[in-house]
C-alpha cells in the first residue's frame, strides 16, 4: 500500500469538494487541520497515516454542511472504498470522524484512541484564536445570524435540534463552545498551543464589548 499516494488522492478529493465553502468549513480550514494534526502526531508518537487521512476527511460528512444522518459517513466510506484502503483503516477512520463533533457538548465526544484525540484536538485549536473569530463570523454569517444581541443570553442546549434551530447570535458561541475548548484538549502539545490562543479570543470580546458600548 503506497500511504503517501493514498494521502495525495484525498487532498484531491476533499479539495475538489470543500473548496469555497463558504462557512469557515472549507479546504482551507482541512489544510491547516492537516498540518496542526501531523504536527501534534510526531509530538505524541501517533501513527501519521491514520492521523492525516482523519485530519484530511473529518467534515466531508459534517452535519453542518448537510442534511443526513448526524453521524451518516456515506461519502467517506464510499471514498474510501473507491481506493481500496484497508478494511483496518476504514473502520478506525469513521469511528473516530462520528465521534469528534462537539455538536454544542451534548454528544459524548469522548476519543479512545490516541489519533482520535490527536485529530480531534487539531480541529478544536482550528476553532481558536485570530482563525478561529475569524471562522465563528463567518460561520454565523452563513446562517444569516445576528452578529451580537445583548438580550441574547448564551444557551444551554439538550438537543442537536436546539443546536440547529434554536435563534442565537454569533459572540454566544464564544461561551457555549470555543471557551471551552482549552480545558477540554487530550494532548499536552495541544493544551500548550491552545493557551495563547484562548488568550487571544478573551481580548478580542474585550475590545469588541469596549467599542459596542462606546459612550454608552
Amino acid at each position: 500500500m503506497n500511504k503517501k499516494l493514498i494521502i495525495e488522492q484525498t487532498k484531491t478529493f476533499v479539495r475538489d469538494r470543500l473548496y469555497g465553502e463558504g462557512s469557515g468549513h472549507d479546504w482551507f480550514h482541512i489544510e491547516r487541520v492537516y498540518n496542526l494534526a501531523s504536527y501534534i502526531c510526531k509530538k505524541e508518537k501517533g501513527d501519521e497515516f491514520i492521523v492525516k487521512m482523519t485530519s484530511l476527511l473529518h467534515d466531508i460528512d459534517d452535519w453542518k454542511l448537510k442534511k443526513e444522518n448526524d453521524t451518516d459517513t456515506t461519502i467517506t466510506g464510499n471514498f474510501l472504498k473507491s481506493i481500496n484502503l484497508d478494511e483496518k483503516y476504514i473502520d478506525t477512520i469513521l469511528n473516530i470522524i462520528k465521534t469528534m463533533s462537539f455538536k454544542g457538548g451534548i454528544v459524548d465526544s469522548t476519543q479512545h484512541t490516541l489519533e482520535g484525540k490527536i485529530v480531534q484536538d487539531a480541529d478544536r485549536l482550528d476553532a481558536l484564536g485570530a482563525i478561529g473569530i475569524a471562522r465563528t463570523f463567518a460561520y454565523g454569517g452563513s446562517k444569516n445570524r445576528l452578529m451580537y444581541d445583548p438580550s441574547i443570553k448564551p444557551m444551554e442546549y439538550t438537543s442537536l435540534d436546539e443546536v440547529k434551530n434554536k435563534k442565537n447570535h454569533t459572540v454566544n458561541h464564544f461561551y457555549e463552545k470555543l471557551f471551552k475548548l482549552k480545558d477540554l484538549m487530550n494532548t499536552d502539545t495541544a493544551k500548550h498551543i491552545a493557551v495563547e490562543r484562548h488568550k487571544f479570543m478573551e481580548l478580542f470580546l474585550e475590545e469588541f464589548y469596549s467599542e459596542w458600548n462606546f459612550n454608552k
